[in-house]
């Protein structure tokens, strides 16, 4: 006795395991197959999609006969954007040009040639054991 499959409305996101022929294999949840169910396909395919995340629909709401409507892919990631990596115990700002953390009056710019500038209309520097200023040369006042 075969046992009736519900339609399904919507999009369900698959995966290409492989190709039999020219038709790609995919799995998804619900699946009624223990196996890959041959599929249809709107998008070219080839070799490297193998493993790939498809956007699925079905003819007929039929879980048997999937139609492959689109490829997933990762969004392009702008390099130009800052990166910013948090850990609970570091916190690290990546730019390719210049960082800058403003409040009120104060400021702390840091540019890619090196040149870190720090202004504020009072500045204190605190330390507890040596405090130390060094450079190729040092300018006071």
């Amino acid at each position: 006795m075969i046992a009736e499959h519900k339609t399904v409305d919507g999009v369900v996101i698959g995966m290409i395991l492989g190709f039999r022929g020219a038709a790609p294999l995919v799995v998804f949840p619900g699946n009624p197959k223990e196996e890959a169910i041959p599929a249809r396909s709107l998008a070219r395919l080839a070799g490297e999609d193998v493993g790939a995340e498809v956007a699925l629909l079905f003819e007929e709401g039929d879980r048997m006969r999937p139609l492959i409507v689109g490829k997933l892919v990762e969004p392009a990631r702008d390099d130009a954007a800052p990166l910013v990596v948090a850990d609970g115990q570091m916190l690290r700002l990546t730019a390719k040009e210049r960082i800058e953390l403003r409040v009120g009056r104060s400021s702390i710019v840091m540019e890619a040639d090196g040149h870190i500038t720090i202004r504020g209309t009072d500045l204190v520097s605190h330390a507890a054991r040596s405090n130390r200023i060094r450079g190729g040369s040092v300018n006071l006042n």
